[in-house]
């Protein structure tokens, strides 16, 4: 029997992560793969809309750590369970996410022990782009609200510490890291060795 492939793809809030993810599905399913992909931050939104601990989405950074904790074990499980329904076990399964979570209190791992394990995935994807160009992406996206991640030098930080949380991640359940560089037009090449990784699974 044929195991489903699981993958998760992270990378900072502007750097074209759902658009090389989006363009990555497209290339599977013309291989003829059945994909799905499980946004992380909708499955915890979804419990804390429900619980009435935020009203959107950005709100989520601001809830305390055990709130987080639990929303992350919830969405988890929920994804897993899902893909395992529309998938069986011979399709491909991406995880949207961050391997980082900026937040007041400082920065939270957006994979911990008791996510990864539960998602158990074969690769985690780091798209990752120059800070500059990210700056610019975000101010076409106003969608979202990510003043925090708009200084260039914090970003240069910040994918730094977000790459090594996935390495840490990685370790946990003996993952492959594929550093992938979104550049400014060309997300196809990008998709290309998303897709590329996840056939050699």
């Amino acid at each position: 029997m044929i195991a489903m492939k699981v993958v998760i793809a992270t990378g900072v809030p502007g750097v074209g992560k759902t658009t090389v993810t989006s363009k990555a599905v497209e290339l599977l399913k013309e291989k003829g793969y059945k994909v799905k992909v499980a946004n992380f931050g909708d499955y915890m939104l979804k419990v804390a809309v429900e619980r009435g601990w935020v009203k959107h989405r950005d709100e989520m950074r601001k809830l305390n750590l055990s709130q987080q904790r639990e929303l992350q074990a919830l969405a988890a499980k929920a994804i897993i369970e899902e893909a395992r329904k529309e998938l069986g076990e011979d399709g491909v399964l991406i995880v949207d996410t961050h391997a980082a979570i900026n937040t007041p209190t400082g920065i939270w791992p957006g994979l911990p022990k008791h996510v990864i394990e539960n998602l158990n995935p074969a690769i985690i994807f780091v798209i990752e782009a120059s800070p500059e160009e990210i700056v610019e992406r975000q101010r076409g996206d106003k969608g979202r609200v990510r003043s925090d991640y708009s200084d260039t030098e914090f970003l240069r930080r910040f994918m730094e510490f977000a790459r090594n949380s996935a390495i840490a991640s990685a370790v946990l359940v003996g993952a492959a890291v594929n550093v992938i560089y979104n550049r400014q037009g060309e997300v196809d090449k990008a998709a290309l060795k998303f897709v590329e990784a996840v056939e050699k699974i």
